[in-house]
């Protein structure tokens, strides 16, 4: 049975930290729905296509001496790359990538807002 989205899904995927949950409250905020995809989990390369095929994939990066450093993360640099690895697919078919280490969470909010404003006016609400 196929489904008919009511919406336009935006899906956003990276690494742990990289700023996943914080965008998708921001955009929340501004009424603009958006899914963690958790590819990053994932053995399934595509996994995000085949579970929420979004009309709009956001991708947002860390660089690992980042990431340690937003969060008391216990985890090796083999535990990055691999998540990295899995986040390849994702990262070649995204609408718009950013490395959010230099950048504030609402830098990186504006960067995302800008670009879906430029790119997909219509997924921005009317204020």
């Amino acid at each position: 049975m196929k489904t008919i989205k009511s919406f336009p899904v935006i899906g956003v995927v990276g690494p742990c930290t990289a700023g996943k949950s914080t965008l998708i409250r921001n955009l929340e905020r501004h009424n603009i729905p958006a899914r963690h995809i958790a590819q990053e989990h994932s053995y399934v390369e595509d996994m995000w296509q085949r579970l929420t095929h979004p009309d709009v994939l956001i991708f947002l990066d860390v660089s690992y001496p980042v990431s340690l450093k937003r969060r008391k993360f216990n985890w090796t640099e083999e535990e990055y790359l691999e998540q990295q690895r899995r986040l390849r697919h994702a990262r070649a078919h995204c609408h718009f990538y950013l490395l959010t280490d230099p950048y504030t969470e609402e830098q990186v909010f504006q960067q995302v807002y800008e670009f879906l404003q430029k790119h997909f006016p219509l997924l921005i609400p009317s204020q």
